[in-house]
């Protein structure tokens, strides 16, 4: 069992996960495969039984958790204002998504659709990626400003990575879904950043 402090925050993890695996992508062309697989399989999980079933091991969320603790450190030079932009839009996404129910009920048909698939092919199937991709597009992406990302062009106009993206942005929304479900507010980063910090610190220390 996880103590209710990091799993309260687990989810925001899960966005801050989203936010740097974008960022990778686009600057790199390619970013760490088990936090992306971590982060796609946590869209597929729709019935957990616990917050942490969402994600599997803590340690699927590494790379979230060092985000976010570098985001929220008292210290400027590890604040990386892309980062703050994604997370922000994420979070901005997920909002306009909870106003809008036909949206939500859409999203979770395309979603079911995804679990069936799975039925056939496996997870590292580049069609259940551009699958996830198609349902950031469809339904997702039209409710707000697209969220810019930057990076280098050869990476960026490329499908598969276009599609790894839009995937993982959806996983982003995901993520925000349940930090929201949780009690978890944009406000909260402010108001509580020393006790979301220091539950970061926490779960980063369990899973080293």
């Amino acid at each position: 069992m996880l103590d209710a402090d990091i799993e309260d925050n687990l989810a925001l993890a899960g966005v801050c996960q989203a936010a740097a695996l974008v960022q990778q992508l686009a600057r790199k062309g390619t970013a760490d495969n088990d936090a992306i697989e971590a982060s796609l399989s946590s869209i597929l999980v729709t019935d957990p039984e616990t917050p942490q079933q969402v994600f599997g091991q803590l340690s699927n969320l590494q790379l979230g958790y060092s985000t976010l603790v570098s985001q929220l450190s008292d210290k400027q030079a590890t604040k990386d204002t892309e980062l703050t932009r994604y997370i922000a839009s994420i979070l901005g996404l997920e909002r306009k998504l909870a106003r809008k129910s036909k949206a939500m009920h859409e999203l979770g048909d395309r979603i079911s659709h995804v679990q069936r698939q799975l039925a056939h092919v496996d997870f590292q199937n580049p069609q259940i990626v551009s699958s996830l991709a198609s349902i950031y597009s469809d339904v997702v992406s039209p409710l707000a400003p697209k969220i810019q990302v930057a990076g280098n062009p050869d990476y960026l106009s490329q499908p598969g990575t276009q599609h790894k993206v839009r995937a993982i942005l959806l996983s982003g929304v995901r993520a925000a879904v349940m930090w929201r479900q949780m009690g978890g507010k944009r406000r909260n980063i402010l108001f509580k950043r020393k006790q979301i910090l220091s539950s970061a610190v926490k779960a980063l220390r369990l899973i080293n």
